[in-house]
């Protein structure tokens, strides 16, 4: 059996402590939603997709289940056979596993910022898969995009499910997306976008009643003690969400219960009572917007699959 590999990249110019440091002395504080993924983080999201009420999880898949044949005919006419999967934001791994007999991948790479879950991860799933290529990368790429050269050269499918690119505002969209069909080499991408529905709905997926998600919010406070040397004791702090509708998207905070200061080694930061933190923004897309959000980023081709609520799409974007 095959073992898998592993490639930790290199740390962006700002090292993640400095960048939390940052994060804490602005005005407002305001972290990004990577810290939520440390091992512990990355299960506790793992949970929040298995919760009634967060619908894209079960959406997206229902999608897939739904238009199958046609997803797969539509990937093979982009990139061919013998492709290379990359998988961004792999987490579990169990989405894109999920296609690998529809896929058939010839490599299988995983990416993502939490490296000790993901090296557990692919041990597991190479298992269940002693033939395939696996292969785990390390790796940031909410400031850029930039896949190791030696798993680059012939042309590959990038898939990002789940949303996640709701993350990131328009214009940081716009140059991951640039960035994809660049590292896709002339491939595809296939990505999963949540869309504007009602409020109480929105809602309700960001602030669940057995308080996985606040878990989660919290948990990011529990990360950085270790991270950055930190003294925050997480039984301060209240998860708070809401949906912006002028912005088109779910914002996540942590609420300060009381006045109170937040130290480590070389910085201070005072909260009042009420004072928030923003670790979070979910942006929600209107039919149409996403595609031609796609087409600006140098796609030619896109093809989209919506449930019939028009809850969600996958979106396959080529050229």
């Amino acid at each position: 059996m095959r073992n898998p590999r592993f490639i930790d990249c290199p740390r962006p110019a700002l090292a993640p402590a400095l960048e939390a440091a940052a994060g804490l002395a602005a005005q407002p504080a305001r972290l990004p939603p990577k810290f939520f993924y440390d091992a512990l983080g990355s299960r506790l999201f793992d949970a929040i997709t298995e919760l009634p009420e967060y619908y894209p999880t079960r959406t997206e898949a229902a999608i897939f289940a739904a238009h199958r044949g046609a997803i797969t005919a539509a990937v093979r006419g982009a990139v061919g056979g013998a492709m290379t999967l990359v998988d961004l934001g792999a987490g579990s791994c169990c989405k894109a596993e999920s296609l690998f007999d529809a896929f058939a991948p010839a490599r299988y790479v995983a990416v993502d910022i939490s490296a000790a879950y993901l090296r557990d991860t692919l041990q597991r799933l190479q298992q269940r898969h002693p033939a395939l290529d696996i292969v785990g990368v390390g790796l940031d790429f909410s400031s850029q995009l930039a896949l190791p050269a030696e798993l680059l050269g012939a042309p590959a499918l990038l898939f990002y499910p789940g949303s996640s690119i709701g993350n990131f505002a328009p214009a940081d969209a716009l140059r991951l997306l640039r960035e994809a069909r660049a590292a896709a080499g002339g491939g595809a991408l296939l990505i999963g976008v949540d869309q504007v529905k009602p409020v109480e709905t929105l809602q309700a997926a960001y602030d669940d009643a057995l308080g996985v998600t606040a878990a989660f919010n919290l948990n990011l406070l529990l990360h950085l003690n270790r991270l950055l040397g930190t003294d925050f004791d997480a039984h301060d702090w209240r998860h708070v969400s809401f949906f912006e509708p002028r912005a088109s998207r779910i914002e996540m905070h942590l609420e300060a219960r009381r006045a109170l200061a937040v130290r480590w080694p070389g910085g201070e930061r005072r909260f009042a009572a009420g004072e928030r933190i923003h670790t979070e923004d979910s942006y929600k897309w209107r039919h149409g917007e996403f595609e031609a959000l796609l087409r600006q980023a140098g796609f030619a081709s896109v093809r989209a699959w919506r449930d019939d609520a028009g809850w969600f799409a996958v979106l396959l974007a080529s050229g």
